[in-house]
């Protein structure tokens, strides 16, 4: 990955693996992957399958030497590449871990020898490693709060909850790092700075695979089950693909199968999982474009706000949304309202006396056709809010472009974001004409 950004930098274009778009630039010849690589085959890796390369829309990745086919391993990087708290704990760090009460929890541990490392420089052992990282990324946390107000409100309000989370754990963590003024002749102040952490956290929490450790009791009793993989993790997202992703307790090394042929000379992708691109942003500080899972979350707020003025009990049934867990998760997505944001506004636009067969609209029964229309309008109304919406914020970011070069980066991340979800919108403005159209 280039200095100043990567995999979280970058904004993810879909597409096949038999995409002509896909042929990448072979960058196997630069100075950070040959070292890598050196570093790699010293301690029993060598990868004759795939390449670092460059590609149009989802920059640095990994590509194809040969065809693929289904089943094929991709790659079987050996436990002794993975950097684990097992390295940690056997490492310099492990004789203060042990020491430290309340034990440091397993992210803690993995963040701390990052920072370590990371100011150690030529003197690391995992230099090679540290130099293809990223050196910024685009979590919400990383972003500037004038960005951060940009995005949408449900993911603006996680994205709020991320940076506090990570701010909290920083001051918790300050007690641990002063504990090892004796590793540095620098202030630990100075080297396990605010911004060190944030980057070693965001590091972890968007590159590392799921592999469980056992507990250990030098470490609090949080899951243990990050493991970051030089190399395997310069595999970037695709929502198309399918892989088998695991390690091999027999070989003893992480493995990647993939499930669908891949064409020689084509980016090789994984997949995260079936995330919308609130998710992804959020985990992994990127937006994929023509995302199938990808959606625009309506709000309780909003979902009352274009209600005919006549509906009555409409705090009872809030609650009863509420309780049969029909508030939340109610989406417009590329096929149009979703059947729980259906369902939710047919409950709230329910007559006075219909009420009482609220428990059919839960169970997907038609009440009337009074009902239906009634409550698609306002899912058209509702819709047309969120593309006006979108249109606004689109237009404030342009002009930001302009005045805030600096932020480039992190503005144009959102701008996908709302370009994404206003295609998704017209989508079901669309399905929803076409569905009040039967009522006309």
């Amino acid at each position: 990955m280039k200095n100043g950004g990567g995999r979280t930098s970058r904004i993810r274009r879909r597409k096949l693996f038999g995409s002509s778009e896909s042929r990448g630039v072979n960058e196997s010849y630069k100075p950070e992957f040959i070292e890598l690589k050196k570093w790699l085959k010293d301690r029993r890796f060598e990868d004759a399958t795939l390449i670092p390369a460059r590609f149009p829309g989802t920059g640095r990745g990994l590509m194809s030497k040969t065809s693929l086919q289904e089943g094929q391993t991709i790659i079987s990087l050996p436990e002794s590449c993975l950097l684990t708290t097992d390295t940690v704990i056997r490492s310099y760090l492990g004789m203060y871990i042990a020491k430290w009460q309340p034990p440091p929890s397993p992210l803690l541990a993995l963040c701390t020898f990052l920072v370590s490392e990371k100011h150690a420089g030529d003197r690391s052992p995992w230099k090679p490693y540290l130099e293809v990282l990223p050196k910024a990324y685009t979590c919400p946390v990383c972003l500037e709060p004038e960005v951060v107000n940009l995005l949408p409100n449900p993911l603006k309000t996680k994205a709020w909850e991320q940076r506090s989370h990570v701010q909290e754990f920083f001051s918790s963590s300050r007690g641990f790092f002063s504990s090892l003024q004796p590793l540095f002749s620098e202030a630990t102040e100075t080297i396990f700075s605010y911004r060190a952490l944030r980057w070693a956290w965001c590091t972890v929490n968007t590159r590392a695979v799921y592999m469980k450790r056992p507990p250990q009791l030098c470490l609090s009793p949080e899951p243990d089950t990050c493991a970051l993989a030089p190399y395997l993790d310069l595999l970037n997202h695709s929502p198309d693909v399918q892989v088998k992703a695991a390690f091999n307790k027999e070989t003893r090394c992480y493995e990647i199968r993939t499930a669908i042929r891949c064409g020689k000379h084509k980016e090789v992708f994984i997949c995260y999982g079936p995330h919308d691109n609130h998710r992804l942003l959020l985990e992994y500080g990127f937006v994929s474009v023509s995302n199938p899972h990808a959606c625009v979350y309506v709000s309780k707020d909003i979902l009352v706000k274009y209600l005919p003025s006549t509906a009555k009990q409409m705090n009872k049934k809030i609650s009863i949304l509420e309780d049969h867990d029909f508030i939340e998760n109610l989406t417009f997505g590329w096929d149009g309202p979703s059947w729980r944001l259906l369902t939710a506004l047919k409950l709230l636009c329910l007559e006075a006396e219909e009420f009482v067969c609220w428990k059919k609209v839960l169970l997907g029964e038609i009440i009337s056709d009074t009902n239906e229309k009634t409550s698609l309008d306002v899912a058209q109304k509702i819709c047309c809010y969120f593309i006006d919406e979108t249109h606004a914020v689109l237009r404030k970011v342009s002009c930001m472009k302009d005045e805030e070069v600096a932020l480039m980066n992190q503005l144009t991340l959102v701008e996908t974001l709302r370009m994404e979800e206003l295609k998704i919108l017209q989508a079901s403005a669309k399905a929803l004409t076409a569905l009040q159209t039967a009522f006309t």
